[in-house]
């Protein structure tokens, strides 16, 4: 009989094979939009011809920055990638705990996650929520750069956030506003483990013609 964490483990790797297969389709269908060949879209994402296969037949994981690099190539949102994927029937949508898509930035240490906790339910879609883990203390982290506005809540721990030239120390229970055209990122995790919410909201009704 199969113990719980193996039965977990099956789950999981579901769960990740599903969303495999979900990308693959989706990127293939955008490409095809778009009269584009696969050269075409590995050059521009900057992955080889190979890999990008392997994505669209589902033999390949991949990380979200190529994801980025992808939806970019095609001209639409990361979000745009998860449309449609694993919606529940009817107008809500329920993510239980621990059961947000998890998404890694290639070159992000252990301890360092990102989860999706809402998926993109038409070409509408206005914003895009994440959950964002930080253990590491002595991890650096790249500016960021994106249309809309975002909106940072504390959950747990301290953290120190900069938005352009300034500087602000996050703690439990405050939230944080701005422009996400503004590069922006973690500057000093003052104490660990940080836990916090960052919503993105998208004002423009045709974002999906934005590079994320």
């Amino acid at each position: 009989m199969a113990t719980k964490k193996e039965t977990e483990d099956v789950k999981v790797d579901e769960r990740n094979k599903s969303l495999g297969r979900h990308l693959g389709t989706t990127i293939r269908q955008l490409r095809l939009e778009h009269n584009l060949t696969i050269a075409d879209v590995s050059e521009r994402a900057g992955i080889s011809r190979g890999m990008l296969s392997k994505i669209e037949n589902s033999l390949a994981a991949t990380s979200l920055e190529t994801l980025e690099q992808l939806a970019n190539a095609l001209g639409v949102t990361l979000s745009k990638l998860f449309q449609n994927y694993n919606l529940p029937r009817g107008a809500a949508q329920l993510v239980k705990k621990g059961e947000g898509m998890e998404v890694v930035r290639r070159g992000t240490r252990v301890g360092h996650t990102y989860q999706l906790l809402a998926y993109d339910q038409g070409p509408h879609k206005t914003f895009e929520p994440f959950l964002i883990s930080l253990e590491d203390s002595c991890e650096e982290f790249p500016a960021f750069e994106h249309p809309g506005t975002e909106f940072i809540h504390m959950l747990e721990g301290t953290l120190e956030y900069r938005v352009g030239k300034d500087t602000f120390v996050l703690n439990k229970g405050d939230s944080l506003t701005f422009q996400g055209e503004i590069p922006h990122r973690p500057e000093n995790l003052i104490e660990t483990p940080i836990k916090f919410l960052a919503i993105i909201h998208y004002d423009a009704p045709d974002r999906e013609n934005f590079e994320e």
